[in-house]
């Protein structure tokens, strides 16, 4: 029987009881787990299927070429972010996002460890974590801004210039972008409200241009009403 730390990303109700759950593990990346009776009436763990919970899975053995079905699964660690409004805002952000996003993405131990980052800063309350966990993504896939003396990011070639190319693309922007990828620890800067948004929308961008059939999650504009 095969064992599996993931966070889960999504999950979508098969039949009356079951569910297919879609995780990003640390071992094996995406992968989609079929789970039998988890809507059963006596089943209490489906209070567990909360986005970006980490899971130990029990596997049993893929028969076949269908997917792999979950024997009994546990939450690695509880916390409580889902308390908070706002924390629950980001991370139905973020798995939304991931579960677009990386659905090609196999074995990556550095974005398993993002991950677990990104969810202790959510824990101390850090509401802007999102914002640097996505660029933290970006330099785990090896596209992120390539910094010089310029003053405005060029989101389609990654390098910064001395003339605006998109108006998203501020001075202020593009100088929080320099800052996020130059320090060693951009989950301690501190970026003002009034920039939030815009700086969310170019990160976006962003990824349009530089990730291969990039997907704007749907939960965009609930995460931009919350810190309006």
């Amino acid at each position: 029987m095969n064992s599996q730390n993931g966070f889960l990303l999504s999950y979508i109700k098969y039949g009356e009881n079951d569910a297919v759950l879609h995780c990003f593990t640390e071992e094996d990346g995406f992968q989609s787990y079929f789970l039998k009776g988890i809507y059963a009436k006596r089943n209490k763990k489906k209070a567990l299927l909360l986005p970006l919970s980490k899971l130990n899975f029990s596997l049993n053995p893929i028969k076949g070429n269908g997917i792999q079905t979950i024997s009994k699964f546990e939450m690695v660690k509880s916390n409580d972010i889902y308390t908070d409004i706002k924390c629950n805002t980001v991370v139905f952000f973020v798995s939304d996002f991931l579960n677009q996003n990386l659905k090609h993405e196999n074995k990556n131990h550095n974005i398993f460890f993002c991950l677990e980052e990104f969810i202790d800063e959510l824990e101390n309350e850090n509401y802007q974590s999102h914002l640097i966990f996505l660029i933290k993504i970006l330099k785990i896939q090896g596209v992120a801004p390539l910094i010089n003396n310029g003053k405005f990011l060029d989101p389609e070639t990654g390098t910064f210039t001395f003339e605006s190319t998109h108006q998203l693309f501020t001075e202020d922007i593009s100088t929080i972008w320099k800052t996020v990828l130059s320090v060693e620890n951009p989950y301690q800067i501190k970026i003002h409200s009034t920039f939030r948004k815009d700086f969310l929308d170019s990160i976006l961008v962003y990824f349009h241009y530089h990730i291969t059939d990039f997907r704007i999650p749907t939960s965009l504009e609930v995460i931009q009403q919350i810190f309006e």
